[in-house]
């Protein structure tokens, strides 16, 4: 077998590599997120009746779920700010009139997609858009009306005869109904790539084809090969 020479991964420049662009930790965020936000969403509607499990069992499995989700989000912040990640979920603003008409009606016409992946931003605008308000507007509204509502028990005596309780069901209610409408659109969209399972297998194995620079495929080849197919 011959060997693979740093020449033999750099390719012209701009050629398309196939390159793993999502970490370890990345998949395992995104996943492990999907499936507590299900589980809370199923457990959430139980708690309120639309769904028949017993409500303390809901009500329990529910907190359990909203703990574990909090410290993923906690970690996953913290992971985002110092790797430098925080950068992708900043909305190029120029190009979202493009992404916007594409899937209007562009998409249904058969039109290429206006935006194309790279290493540095692996996200459309309209994706950092969304994903930026789900981290800073619904994700926040969700998990601190929660820790409020549950430790109720903590401030009910400041909160009798005031409708504080109500203000934060609410919330957490409204941030719910947000969050799974996210969701279900996020699963919606992950049909419209090359194919309809191409953005699913591309978070499960984190391998994708984009173009790379010279420099880029330099830098991977000499630091990083596993990256490169």
């Amino acid at each position: 077998m011959t060997a693979v020479t740093t020449n033999d991964l750099l390719g012209q420049d701009g050629s398309k590599r196939t390159v793993m662009i999502y970490s370890r930790y990345e998949r395992f965020w995104h996943w492990s997120q999907a499936a507590l936000i299900l589980i809370l969403a199923f457990t959430g509607f139980a708690v309120h009746g639309l769904i028949p499990l017993p409500y303390r069992t809901a009500a329990q499995i529910h907190s359990y779920a909203a703990i574990a989700l909090i410290a993923l989000w906690a970690f996953t912040t913290f992971w985002h700010f110092t790797t430098g990640q925080w950068r992708q979920y900043l909305p190029k603003l120029a190009s979202l009139p493009a992404i916007l008409k594409f899937y209007a009606w562009g998409i249904l016409a058969g039109a290429p997609h206006p935006y194309t992946k790279t290493l540095k931003r692996k996200q459309n605008a309209l994706q950092s858009l969304a994903y930026l308000w789900f981290m800073v507007i619904i994700g926040p509204a969700l998990w601190s009306s929660g820790i409020v509502y549950l430790t109720y028990p903590l401030w009910a005596k400041i909160a009798a005869g005031t409708i504080a309780l109500p203000v934060v069901a609410f919330v957490h209610l409204a941030a719910a109904y947000l969050i799974t409408i996210f969701v279900i659109i996020h699963i919606y969209m992950t049909t419209t790539g090359k194919t309809p399972l191409h953005y699913v297998r591309t978070m499960i194995t984190g391998y994708d084809t984009i173009p790379l620079s010279k420099a880029e495929a330099a830098y991977l080849a000499e630091d990083e090969p596993g990256r490169l197919k």
